[in-house]
């Protein structure tokens, strides 16, 4: 009986065509995934990097053209008193801005008054400032210098009442004793510092002018009480805005810091630095056509050489 004959299986010679058309799917999805990573859009390309610009200076754009050239700085009249050289503000000046200080002090506290009951915020003053201090815990989360959302609205109806002044504002950072293990900050330095400059920039953002305002940071070298127990470690996470009556007391306070000085220790050092301003300068001779009298050792050295 003869044998049937096993049919053969064809063998389909053109499967390359699915790996070419696999290959080609790939290659074409490369060279879209290429153009549009080089294609950008440049609106939105625009309002990122304004938003990220407004982020960390807190200034607000608008779409003018861009200026080329030198920009005039604008000047500024406020007497910031840095080599003491002008008369010294008659006594009814400073008793104005002690008055100014007091009605912002009354103010502060009608506005913050729930705040203040709660004990999240405190206000103080004398006759050279008014301290406001506000509890870290509302206005950052733990380890970071960015404002909560609840935040803003204590920092906007703040800069409400500071824009129609124009004292000097001092912002203090500080933080309790617990080192920093996580975070983007090496150690506590950067963040109290960091956490003032937030507070700086957004007032800006609310409108107080950007020249009245600095902001310094203690860590934990300055603490109000005791680290010891959790209590005493969130009332040390802190952060002060300190309006002083001028420029000068503003200076003293970061010399030394407000919790380590008082207002008539400040007081005394305007004193003396004036009385020492006073007697580096000599009153004009008018018959010297209103040049400076010198004094001492140089006098008599001058009048020398002018007699040889």
């Amino acid at each position: 009986m003869a044998r049937r004959r096993r049919e053969r299986d064809e063998v389909g010679h053109e499967r390359w065509v699915v790996s070419y058309a696999d290959f080609i799917t790939l290659l074409l999805a490369f060279f879209v995934v290429m153009y549009s990573v080089s294609s950008v859009n440049e609106g939105k390309y625009r309002v990122l990097s304004q938003s990220m610009v407004g982020v960390f200076r807190g200034a607000e754009f608008s779409m003018d053209p861009v200026q080329v050239g030198d920009l005039p700085r604008p000047f500024s009249q406020r007497d910031i008193g840095l080599m003491d050289e002008r008369p010294t503000a008659a006594v009814g000046s400073l008793e104005a801005k002690t008055e100014e200080l007091r009605t912002l002090r009354d103010d502060a506290k009608k506005h913050f008054q729930e705040l203040i009951a709660d004990g999240e915020l405190t206000i103080s003053g004398n006759k050279l400032w008014v301290e406001i201090e506000i509890g870290t815990g509302l206005l950052f989360p733990s380890g970071s210098a960015t404002p909560v959302l609840e935040a803003d609205g204590i920092l906007e109806a703040l800069a409400i009442l500071l824009k129609p002044y124009q004292n000097p504002v001092l912002v203090e950072g500080f933080t309790d004793d617990r080192p920093i293990d996580r975070g983007p900050f090496p150690s506590n330095w950067e963040l109290s510092a960091a956490r003032a400059a937030a507070v700086v920039r957004v007032l800006s953002h609310y409108g107080v002018a950007p020249e009245r305002l600095a902001a310094v940071g203690y860590a934990e070298f300055q603490p109000k009480v005791s680290n010891r127990t959790a209590r005493g470690r969130r009332i040390n996470r802190r952060v002060k805005i300190i309006v002083s009556r001028d420029e000068r007391v503003r200076r003293a306070l970061t010399s030394y810091g407000s919790g380590y000085v008082s207002d008539e220790v400040v007081a005394t050092i305007l004193e003396q630095r004036t009385a020492s301003n006073a007697q580096v300068a000599a009153p004009r001779d008018e018959s010297d056509g209103g040049g400076v009298q010198l004094m001492g050792e140089d006098a008599a050295t001058t009048a020398a050489q002018e007699e040889n």
